[in-house]
């Protein structure tokens, strides 16, 4: 049974801490994971039964501000992948989202995991760019009903 548990608006459970570590540390080999973002978004652990298996994180746009949000941070632990866990996390994220008078939604993909968010219904815009190496790219998405 999933159930998910959002904390207050800058507050960092110590569930998606540790998934985030798992995923984007030790996985990845990421080493700024951890940012000043974080103190400015809200949070959710997704948990199946009592065990944290997926986190994500929805901030407002420093750039764009008004009713442009940001989403990212999106993991999910290793042997829970594969069981569309994380599209009830971009579910849950967008959802959050629209409660809080967002119309559109950004992220910056790792390219590897471009696909997922095109399947999620998010579009590519703008220029690559570069994270810890890593090849990025914005994407974005219409979230008004």
């Amino acid at each position: 049974m999933f159930r998910i548990i959002w904390s207050g608006y800058g507050q960092l459970p110590h569930e998606a801490r540790l998934i985030r570590t798992a995923v984007f540390i030790d996985e990845q080999g990421f080493i700024g994971e951890f940012d000043s973002a974080d103190h400015e978004s809200y949070h959710l652990v997704l948990f199946d039964d009592d065990m944290p298996v997926a986190t994500g994180r929805l901030h407002l746009g420093r750039e764009t501000g008004g009713d442009v949000f940001h989403l990212g941070r999106v993991a999910v632990i290793k042997p829970e992948r594969g069981k569309n866990i994380g599209f009830l996390v971009m579910n849950a994220l967008e959802d959050k989202a629209r409660e809080l008078g967002a119309k559109e939604l950004t992220l910056g993909a790792q390219r590897q995991a471009e696909g997922f968010y095109r399947k999620a219904g998010y579009e590519t815009f703008g220029e690559e760019y570069m994270e810890e190496s890593c090849p990025h790219v914005y994407m974005k998405k219409n979230i008004e009903k």
